[in-house]
């Protein structure tokens, strides 16, 4: 399996005695969405849709934006408006360092905001004993090589490789959308095409 695959997939190796792929009852292809230009990649949203985010990645948003502006940003205009008073700004390391971080702050405060207006929270855990795939599903996936693989589809705000939450605009997560146990995605990468089984669908409460 090429890399590509290996790091969507999010393997950590695999173990000799794993599942085998069963027969396979269907194949599905997705493409890329037009995404928005004016943000970074790892955060863009496709256009025209809401920012799905679930309970606890819309807190964390919360609890970032109150950080910043209510603790680190006043406590850092009083550092800028001590250095200010110093002299020479033009040579005052404080004064530049704060200035810089200050439009930082701003600019991340306005992104906060607006994700936070854009946000539609769903709660995975609502969906029960559903076997299909839908955003906030913990999928574990079968490969062509018999390696099984598990992660979360979370918001593009919440996605996170180390602890296996993919961003549910992703590649990976848009082919798996909607299938079923037993469903397979087929994957497009600059190697070719790659498929994997959904073998196993729950929904928990995401921290």
């Amino acid at each position: 399996m090429d890399l590509y695959i290996a790091e969507a997939l999010i393997f950590s190796g695999c173990n000799p005695q794993c599942c085998k792929i069963s027969p396979m009852n269907k194949a599905f292809t997705r493409e890329n969405d037009t995404l928005d230009d004016d943000i970074e990649p790892s955060v863009q949203l496709p256009a025209g849709v809401k920012n799905y985010i679930t309970p606890g990645g819309y807190r964390k948003l919360q609890d970032e934006l109150e950080m910043l502006w209510k603790v680190e940003r006043p406590e850092l205009v009083k550092t800028v408006a001590w250095a200010a008073s110093n002299g020479d700004r033009s040579e005052n390391g404080d004064y530049i360092y704060g200035k810089k971080r200050l439009r930082e702050i701003d600019r991340r405060v306005r992104f906060l905001r607006k994700r936070l207006e854009q946000a539609e929270v769903i709660d995975p855990a609502r969906r029960g004993e559903c076997d299909q795939v839908f955003f906030g599903a913990t999928v574990t996936v079968c490969d062509e090589a018999g390696c099984l693989s598990s992660y979360c589809i979370v918001g593009v705000d919440e996605a996170d490789v180390s602890r296996g939450h993919i961003s549910w605009v992703s590649p990976l997560a848009r082919a798996l959308l909607k299938l079923r146990v037993g469903d397979v995605a087929m994957l497009r990468t600059p190697a070719g095409e790659s498929e994997i089984e959904v073998m196993i669908v729950t929904y928990r409460k995401l921290e």
